[in-house]
């Protein structure tokens, strides 16, 4: 077996819950083996089938979720680096401590409410190589351990900054104090800081409040299925990159 399957993640559903639905319903479908114990007793197990992801969305995200099913999961590495596409709504005014609607929100003093015309200044001075911090709540090891976990502790830790490429961003709608984009962005740009940079930048602060990928390397959301009709889940084979 050496399978993609492309899924469209719904909301309020992590990208671990995902693929554990998806090898569920796979190991149902591959029916059972017959295995003889120690004791002589032959019974019945479940077969296994191997499922694996190519880059996770936030619970809150919807979109292009890339799964690797048996042998092809060892082609995960052949994903971690193409570039994305991603449509984006950000909440200006407020800012969140986890830069989604998951944190805690707190309402900014905003002293002049800001025009079409600085919206689009601000947005084109993001296209191109930028430096970017690692949001804390991300899922980036610090000495071992998972940076939203230290997050969530209380603990204070100085995260990386890095380089990052922004190819493309386009205003979809402005409507104050919504600002809705789409950006084709290099593998490990995180939205998520985008959003929070262009509400500094605006002096208005923001986060974001939907977030949905609709591309990854030449792989669209159109061409996947949604994750309640898994049944009947397109599949490509033998596919390359």
């Amino acid at each position: 077996m050496n399978e993609i399957l492309l899924i469209d993640k719904p909301d309020r559903m992590s990208s671990f819950a995902v693929v554990a639905k998806v090898r569920r319903v796979l190991s149902e479908q591959a029916g059972y083996v017959e295995i003889k114990g120690k004791d002589g007793v032959v019974r019945q197990k479940r077969k296994k089938i191997k499922v694996g992801h190519t880059g996770t969305l936030d619970p809150f995200a919807t979109g292009l979720l890339i799964l690797l099913i048996g042998r092809g999961t060892k082609r995960a590495n052949d994903f971690l680096k193409l570039d994305k596409e991603y449509t984006a709504t950000i909440k200006l005014g407020e800012v969140s401590t986890t830069g989604d609607p998951e944190g805690e929100i707190t309402e900014q003093v905003v002293s002049e409410i800001p025009n079409m015309e600085a919206v689009e200044k601000c947005v084109e001075r993001f296209v191109g190589e930028n430096l970017q911090k690692v949001p804390a709540f991300s899922a980036v090891k610090i000495n071992g351990q998972r940076a939203y976990k230290l997050a969530r502790e209380g603990k204070n830790v100085e995260m990386p900054v890095r380089k990052v490429m922004i190819y493309e961003i386009e205003i979809l709608r402005y409507e104050w104090p919504e600002l809705e984009i789409r950006c084709k962005v290099s593998s490990g740009t995180y939205i998520r800081a985008l959003g929070e940079d262009i509400g500094s930048e605006l002096r208005t602060g923001g986060y974001l409040t939907k977030l949905r990928r609709t591309q990854v390397g030449k792989y669209r959301v159109e061409e996947a299925e949604k994750l309640s009709e898994f049944g009947k889940i397109g599949v490509v084979e033998g596919d390359n990159v």
